[in-house]
């Protein structure tokens, strides 16, 4: 019979060859400049906006048609439709979409997946309950009508910043995809790719009884509609105040937003849409902004043997961040050449330029980091705060660089606090919520406001790099997180999938920052992580949790999530000096149990959150990254016990 010391020497065994398999995985994926990069992948309506955009400029025969339409058939689910993320049974308007690009692709709508696929569409009320962006696409290219969009009033452009409302109470995103817009919601194009083509078959009124408008909800919101009839009556006579000036504002302010790299934002919405307003501008193909923009679209690209998509944007600085945190959170010395790679790599990406974010922020000077290669006006808060972890747990020969670019990067996210204490992703009191409201903005995804989860991600570098700023801003973001707790005890999490995600960042924050004064949330937040355990040990929680929430902390499990739970965990454990051991060595052992012979942990669960409700991200690289953290500090953990 085994003794339970022998015991203890096979667990530690298997644990450590899990994270020696897995640091040596990581190593073998970072690439010679330093950075490591995984694939961000989401629903597929980026891709069919590439095949529209391809086809508007007359250039689409320059795509790899025929591995496009291969990986749209393959996402196709055994319903007929197409998925926001893996297993949601399928949703209308990104199903219309596909179907729509694999039109203009050139297959047949008797192929049985079109047919399938318009079962499916018919069956979820069709074109006329899609999306207002779906329906824009489809104006484009005469397959809905211009009557049933809303305006976008030009001379927004013109408006002062000084006063209530400004493209800068815009999110980031919202703003950059709103600016082009503006051209082409002013203008109406309709690119006529052939005169027979239509997708009438997705209707289910017949054609000449389709009721174009957008609905009213008979409550306050209706006069954002009112509104709208009345700039649309306006537009119709011409009597649309300033439209000249701010249709040339805006396309100014697009040419002078294009990034050295071609994109706009790092995200592709605003690619696609820039691009369409410089068609409808009537810019030549060769125009050096179209070129580079369209450069930048391949950039995003994936192409496979079999399979070519496009991903929603490029996360190289985030990931390098986590990959040097989970490496050195293992045991790989701090002085290992390859950290030192990435440390010096995420130095030369500092932001040192004046972003959007200074329009609001009058007081802070640049420092921050992107998510991207490249986006000199979008430094984010969240990406900041990781990688000034990052580079504090590592050695670099320049240590006095380092030591300065986290100094001013400290003092942007200072100053980049918002008045209820917390911090947003991009922008300072970025918070108007009736922007949610416009007709337009039905993805509900207009403003960046404060989350606790990027709070916490802030609290959690200023505890554990031992870095200070003001106690009362310290005191006014730990009142918002207590305030952002529910009742039983998790956080909502914005930016990840989600109570699990938001309640695992914030106990690690308030685990390294005023313990001894937070014991009640701490204890209430790690009880209702544990409450969330499967049955198998890991942790999981589908995206439907932001639609209904009694679905919070529940699903299958998933690496990626798990570790989240672990990391929480042990980190409240250590404030509160009381480890749930049974639940934790349960969650390790799923980890142990689920990695692969080459060191990985596989998932098709997506668990990143771009929208909530509305666009997730499968980042490919958080079930590598998060569960070696997880297990490094596990094995802290049991050094320590």
């Amino acid at each position: 019979m085994e003794t339970q010391n022998q015991i203890n020497q096979e667990s530690n065994s298997s644990l450590d060859n899990a994270i020696n398999i897995s640091q040596d995985y990581i190593l073998s994926l970072q690439h010679p400049e330093g950075y490591w990069v995984g694939e961000l992948e989401s629903n597929v309506t980026l891709t069919a906006e590439t095949v529209l955009l391809y086809k508007i400029w007359g250039i689409s025969e320059s795509l790899p048609n025929c591995k496009i339409k291969a990986y749209l058939c393959n996402q196709q689910n055994k319903y007929g439709g197409w998925e926001l993320f893996y297993g949601d049974g399928g949703e209308i308007s990104t199903s219309i979409e596909a179907y729509m690009a694999l039109r203009l692709l050139g297959m047949s709508k008797e192929d049985s997946i079109l047919v399938n696929a318009k079962k499916f569409i018919l069956s979820k009320g069709g074109i006329s309950k899609a999306r207002i962006f779906t329906k824009f696409h489809l104006a484009l290219i005469g397959c809905y009508s211009w009557k049933g969009l809303p305006s976008i009033p030009p001379w927004i452009m013109a408006l002062n910043n000084n006063l209530p409302f400004t493209i800068y109470e815009m999110a980031s995103w919202a703003r950059e995809s709103t600016v082009p817009l503006i051209i082409v919601f002013d203008k109406q194009p309709t690119f006529l790719i052939d005169s027979s083509f239509n997708l009438n078959e997705l209707y289910v009124e017949e054609i000449g009884k389709i009721q174009y408008g957008l609905s009213y909800k008979n409550d306050w919101t209706d006069i954002f509609l009112w509104l709208d009839k009345i700039f649309q009556v306006l537009g119709k006579f011409n009597l649309v105040p300033f439209r000249e000036r701010g249709l040339r504002e805006a396309e100014k302010w697009m040419l002078n937003h294009q990034q050295e790299s071609g994109d706009w934002g790092g995200i592709m919405p605003p690619m696609l849409n820039s691009l369409i307003a410089f068609r409808t501008l009537g810019y030549d193909l060769e125009d050096p902004s179209v070129r580079r923009g369209l450069e930048a679209i391949q950039r995003f690209s994936i192409e496979k043997d079999e399979d070519y998509y496009v991903q929603a944007c490029v996360s190289p600085v985030w990931d390098t961040a986590w990959m040097i945190r989970a490496l050195t959170e293992s045991g790989l010395s701090r002085n290992h050449l390859s950290l030192q790679l990435a440390g010096d790599w995420l130095l030369s990406k500092q932001c040192l330029d004046y972003g959007d974010w200074a329009v609001k922020n009058k007081l802070g000077k640049p420092g921050g980091w992107a998510f991207e290669f490249t986006n000199r006006f979008y430094p984010d808060i969240d990406d900041s705060a990781a990688v000034v972890m990052a580079l504090e747990g590592i050695n670099l020969v320049n240590e006095q660089q380092k030591e300065a670019a986290i100094s001013r990067c400290l003092q942007w996210i200072e100053t980049m606090q918002s008045k209820t204490g917390g911090w947003a992703a991009f922008d300072i009191d970025n918070n108007q919520s009736w922007l949610n409201e416009v007709p337009y903005g039905d993805l509900k995804a207009m403003i960046d406001p404060n989350s606790a989860d990027i709070t916490a991600r802030v609290l959690e570098m200023l505890g554990s790099c031992n870095l200070k700023i003001s106690d009362k801003r310290i005191t006014k973001a730990l009142n918002y997180l207590y305030s952002e707790q529910e009742k039983d005890g998790s956080w909502f999490g914005r930016w990840g999938v989600n109570y699990i995600y938001g309640t695992s960042g914030v106990l690690s924050a308030l685990a390294v920052l005023n313990s001894d004064e937070n014991h009640s949330q701490l204890s209430k937040g790690v009880n209702w992580l544990l409450s969330c355990q499967n049955e198998d040990g890991g942790w999981g929680e589908t995206c439907f949790s932001y639609d209904n929430p009694n679905l919070k902390g529940k699903g299958i499990s998933t690496a990626s999530q798990t570790a989240w739970s672990l990391i929480g965990l042990l980190d409240a454990g250590k404030a509160l000096n009381s480890f749930a051991t049974n639940h934790i060595d349960r969650g390790i052992e799923y980890l142990l149990n689920t990695q692969t012979n080459s060191g990985t942990w596989e998932e098709e669960e997506f668990t990143g959150t771009g929208f909530p409700s509305h666009f997730y991200i499968r980042y490919r690289l958080y079930c590598i990254y998060f569960p070696l953290i997880a297990l490094g500090r596990y094995k802290q953990f049991k050094h320590l016990f």
